[in-house]
């Protein structure tokens, strides 16, 4: 008696060419978008204007801050970080003068956990199939759902993470040939010798000695040294009028024993910069733990809206001719 494949093979042929198409379109690790049709995929000709109303947008809100400093000061010396609860009970704290004015141009999607770890950010789907995608990652202390978020969404992303207090990425990133691990902090200085316990590094150094040169999302959570750290990487580039070498930055900012007068100049160097914030976050949870004290800690997330990063800019067609 013949069996079933020899009395019907083209209906055992249809279902196995069905079955490998389902494997084929399922599989995490196999793109719908080839490298090279990259540049084609991702065409936004109405991201030049959004961008142009949301600057228009924020340049109004630089107006109100002048105006809210004047009023409440007239200087900015004369502004309170957190205005003490008695007479004349003044309606603002120090994140009222630096709301995210500036809207994201894309999709605004939270990547990570819900409570402290996860960050805003801005258009990933550009990232999702970039060829040559790169996170810096800095201060995690085990607390890695965004990278782990990011890895799990895009074809080819590498993460380069670095944090002096721990020995590895969070458990939520299991052995990945994208991630990459460096048990070193980022600082405003260079000390990385034979003989430093805890070696730190430029943002220039590491590009240096990574051989790259730009970076998609830059994560930082410093503990307060985001001043010193983000001075000494932006002053070089704005003297020079050359985009910062990231696209996006995600820091949590610690206001902690910060005067007005010192706060402002150093944000105002960040919109010199080409970096306008789009979302904020004050750190709740840190509030919930540390009753009493001033809502010192908030998350913002800037877009850079200089040069021609994927986030501002459609790639080149695959045919264009670089310099």
């Amino acid at each position: 008696m013949p069996s079933a494949w020899q009395r019907h093979p083209r209906y055992f042929i249809f279902v196995a060419l069905v079955i490998l198409a389902t494997i084929y379109i399922l599989n995490p690790y196999q793109s719908p978008v080839r490298t090279d049709s990259y540049a084609a995929y991702i065409r936004d000709n109405e991201l030049p204007a959004r961008l142009a109303r949301a600057e228009h947008v924020y340049s109004k809100m630089i107006a109100g801050r002048k105006e809210m400093i004047r009023k409440y000061g007239p200087t900015p010396r004369d502004i309170l970080m957190f205005p003490p609860d008695k007479e004349p009970w003044h309606p603002y704290t120090v994140w009222s003068f630096f709301p995210p004015s500036f809207y994201c141009p894309h999709e605004l999607e939270r990547i990570g956990s819900l409570g402290d770890g996860g960050k805003w950010a801005c258009g990933m789907s550009r990232l999702e199939h970039k060829p040559d995608c790169l996170i810096y990652t800095f201060g995690m202390n085990y607390e890695t759902s965004f990278e782990a978020g990011l890895l799990e969404r895009t074809r080819h992303c590498e993460v380069w993470g670095y944090d002096y207090r721990s020995n590895s990425f969070g458990s939520n990133i299991k052995s990945n040939h994208r991630a990459h691990f460096f048990p070193w902090g980022l600082a405003n200085i260079d000390a990385h010798g034979s003989n430093v316990e805890h070696k730190l590094y430029t943002l220039k150094a590491l590009l240096e000695l990574n051989k790259h040169k730009h970076i998609d999302v830059l994560k930082i959570d410093i503990e307060g040294w985001e001043f010193e750290v983000l001075t000494q990487i932006l002053q070089p580039y704005i003297a020079s009028g050359e985009p910062l070498p990231f696209a996006q930055l995600l820091i949590e900012i610690h206001t902690w024993e910060k005067k007005f007068e010192d706060f402002l100049p150093w944000w105002e160097m960040l919109e010199a910069a080409g970096l306008r914030p789009f979302m904020t976050e004050v750190n709740l949870v840190y509030q919930n733990y540390n009753k009493g004290r001033d809502t010192d800690l908030a998350e913002y997330s800037f877009i850079n809206i200089k040069g021609d990063n994927i986030f501002i800019a459609d790639p080149p067609p695959p045919d264009t001719v670089l310099p």
